[in-house]
């Protein structure tokens, strides 16, 4: 069975829009751990416009009472996202290494992706960057996370991963996820399939990950059915704000009802 990560970062863009502790990253985490999530992805960045440190540490402390007593098959996973060759920022972000070696989370997936983009859009080259990328995982594995490498699914040496000493890759996505919305996907499907049919074939465990959702996530996981784990985050959390908007929207006109001899003394 696949497992599910949920990504927590539009929970933190939020709070951060007007400062607070609203809405609650770790209340956020109770939530849809409680609902059957395997684990938690977060993806900080260099300008802390999400998730930053002090969340990175709180979630891992978090995870770590909530995995105790648990079994090594029913762990809640921690994957940390990040660029690892973006440097330590004065406001305050130590950079990638220095936050797993604090948070020591189950899996870093390294990400390719400059401190001004929006979101990640592209896989490693790993013909250029592979060199630099060898040390990194060395070092990320001996602090005891496995690693993984964001890559295109139409990646010339995806296979090169393994060489580098990764655990698994992550397919980016986004490309197949946008095909899928135009009605016309059947190529970048076939893409993730066989690059993950590459990836198993060397050794590779195969995560994905980008605009995923409830659409197009069923069609690729039937076309890539070895895919270990996906992590969601944009499109799951634009799916509760109207599932779960016309609950609350009832909970508050039910409290709007209430007497104040009804709401006791305070």
């Amino acid at each position: 069975m696949t497992k599910l990560s949920v990504n927590l970062n539009k929970i933190a863009v939020l709070r951060n829009a007007r400062g607070g502790g609203l809405p609650s990253v770790i209340d956020a985490a109770n939530v849809v751990i409680a609902a059957g999530a395997d684990g938690l992805t977060v993806h900080p960045r260099p300008d802390q416009r999400h998730i930053q440190p002090r969340d990175v540490a709180a979630l891992a402390q978090w995870l770590a009472t909530a995995n105790r007593g648990r079994g090594q098959r029913e762990r809640l996973e921690f994957n940390i996202e990040g660029n690892p060759f973006a440097a330590a920022t004065a406001s305050g972000y130590p950079g990638l290494i220095a936050l797993v070696a604090s948070a020591r989370p189950d899996q870093v997936t390294l990400v390719p992706d400059s401190d001004g983009q929006i979101t990640s859009d592209h896989g490693f080259d790993l013909r250029q960057d592979g060199a630099r990328l060898r040390p990194l995982i060395a070092e990320l594995q001996a602090l005891g996370a496995r690693v993984s490498l964001f890559m295109d699914a139409d990646s010339a040496d995806l296979e090169r991963a393994r060489e580098l000493g990764a655990d698994r890759i992550e397919l980016y996505t986004g490309p197949y996820a946008e095909a899928f919305a135009h009605g016309d996907f059947a190529q970048r499907l076939q893409q993730c399939a066989e690059a993950t049919a590459r990836a198993q074939a060397v050794g590779l465990g195969v995560n994905a990950g980008h605009d995923l959702d409830q659409a197009n996530l069923p069609v690729l996981l039937r076309a890539a059915p070895g895919i270990a784990e996906v992590s969601i985050g944009h499109a799951l959390i634009n799916d509760a704000l109207y599932a779960g908007l016309a609950s609350t929207v009832t909970a508050y006109l039910a409290a709007r009802g209430l007497r104040t001899e009804d709401l006791g003394s305070t």
